[in-house]
C-alpha cells in the first residue's frame, strides 16, 4: 500500500508505521463526547441517598484521580437528584396553593392556618407506618404524602364549617356570653362531623388497602404511595378531631366579653 507524500512521491506504508493484529475493545462507550467506562453497583438493605453520600466520601478521601479523569453517579440516584430538586419546589407551592384556597373560602387567615394545622399531624401517622414497613423516603412516598396532604385538608374544611355553623347559630340565639356556651357550641359542632369524618376516612383506608396487601407488576411503587395515605389518615382522623376544635376554642374565647363589662 503506497502513500502520498507532500511532495508527490509514493512511500510503501511499511516505511511509515509497524502492522500488526491485535485485540481490541469490543465496544467504545462514550458520554458528552468524553470516553467513558460503567461500574454497576446494586444496593440492598439501604437507601441510595445514603449510600452514594458514604461512597463520594471514600473516594474523595482514598482516590487520586489522573489528569483528565473524573466520577460521575448515574442511573437511579441520578434520577433521584432531580426529583428531588423538583420536589423542593413542588411541595412548597402545593402547600402555598393549599393555603391560598383556604383563605379564598374562610375569608380568615386564622382559619385557614388551623385547618393547615392537621397537614403535620396527618404526617405522625405517616412516619409511624413507613418506619414500620420499613419504606425508605422515595419519590413514591413523595407522591403519597402530597396526595395526603389535600385530603387531610379536606376533613379539617369539613370539620371547621361545621364549628363555624354552629357558633353563628349560637351567637344569633344569645347563646355565647362565657366559655361554658362556646365550649357547648364547639361540642354540637365538632358532634356532628364526626360521623362524616370517620366515614371518609374509613372509605380512604379501605379503598388503599388492596394496594397495602397486593403483589405482581408495579405493586412496590404503589405501596410506597398508599402507605403515607393509609397510617396519615389514621393520625389525621384522631388528632383533627381532637385538635381542630381545641384550637377553634380558644380562637373564638378571645372575642367572648370580658367579666362586668356591658
Amino acid at each position: 500500500i503506497l502513500v502520498a507524500t507532500p511532495r508527490g512521491s509514493q512511500v510503501p506504508l511499511s516505511q511509515l508505521a509497524d502492522i500488526r493484529f491485535a485485540a481490541g475493545p469490543p465496544m467504545i462507550k462514550s458520554e458528552n463526547g468524553l470516553l467513558n467506562s460503567v461500574v454497576f453497583v446494586d444496593v440492598r438493605e439501604r437507601d441510595i441517598g445514603s449510600y452514594v453520600g458514604d461512597g463520594q466520601r471514600l473516594l474523595e478521601a482514598d482516590l487520586e484521580l489522573p489528569t483528565g479523569y473524573r466520577i460521575e453517579w448515574s442511573g437511579q440516584f441520578e434520577a433521584m437528584e432531580r426529583a428531588n430538586r423538583t420536589l423542593r419546589l413542588v411541595v412548597p407551592i402545593t402547600l402555598a396553593v393549599i393555603l391560598l384556597l383556604l383563605y379564598l373560602h374562610f375569608r380568615s387567615l386564622t382559619e385557614s392556618l388551623i385547618v393547615m394545622v392537621s397537614v403535620p399531624f396527618a404526617l405522625i401517622g405517616s412516619v409511624w407506618l413507613l418506619w414500620a414497613l420499613d419504606y425508605n423516603l422515595s419519590v413514591a412516598v413523595w407522591v403519597g404524602l402530597i396526595a395526603l396532604a389535600g385530603v387531610a385538608t379536606e376533613i379539617a374544611v369539613v370539620l371547621l364549617v361545621y364549628l363555624d355553623e354552629s357558633y353563628d347559630r349560637h351567637l344569633r340565639e344569645g347563646r355565647l356570653r362565657d366559655r361554658a356556651e362556646l365550649l357547648q357550641s364547639v361540642l354540637e359542632g365538632a358532634g356532628e362531623r364526626v360521623r362524616p369524618v370517620l366515614m371518609t376516612s374509613v372509605s380512604v383506608i379501605l379503598g388503599l388497602l388492596p394496594i397495602m396487601i397486593g403483589s405482581g407488576t408495579g405493586s412496590t411503587v404503589m405501596k410506597r404511595i398508599a402507605a403515607p395515605m393509609v397510617g396519615g389518615m389514621l393520625s389525621a382522623t384522631v388528632l383533627t378531631l381532637v385538635v381542630v376544635p381545641v384550637m377553634y376554642s380558644l380562637w373564638k374565647e378571645s372575642s367572648l366579653p370580658k367579666k362586668g363589662s356591658t
